[in-house]
């Protein structure tokens, strides 16, 4: 048997997986409101409950177009990858902490946030131009 290695994405393909991440999650969930549970778990935040709630879903799903916009012009990398994990931990705290009743599969959240955060870091670490 031999070892083979096969060809590292090209840059962009990283940073386009990244970003159609956080434009699903920003866009399609939250702006648009496609993913209903995603308003369900906002209010369930003493915080915001149902009157700040839908406003502050809002205001995050800008937040997470303007991360993937940060993903694809490539300035600043490394600080992009810190923001990205600080985001997601955040909101993955918040989300157990007051509404893991409603989250569907907790731990299955958590595993694929930590892939998704692997190749939020690759991506931060990878040498390349802007684009």
């Amino acid at each position: 048997m031999h070892d083979f290695a096969i060809a590292f994405p090209p840059l962009i393909v990283i940073r386009a997986s990244v970003a159609a991440v956080w434009v699903y999650e920003g866009l399609w969930c939250k702006i648009l409101g496609r993913v209903k549970t995603q308003l369900e778990v906002v209010t369930a935040v003493p915080q915001l409950g149902p009157k700040f709630g839908a406003a502050f879903l809002k205001m995050l799903g800008v937040v997470e177009v303007a991360l993937a916009t940060w993903v694809m012009v490539g300035v600043a990398p490394g600080l992009c990858a810190i923001a990205q994990t600080a985001l997601l931990v955040l909101l993955n705290a918040n989300g157990l902490l007051w509404a893991r009743r409603i989250i569907h599969e907790p731990a299955g959240m958590i595993v694929k946030n930590i892939a998704f955060l692997v190749l939020v870091w690759v991506c931060g670490a990878m040498p390349g131009s802007r684009l």
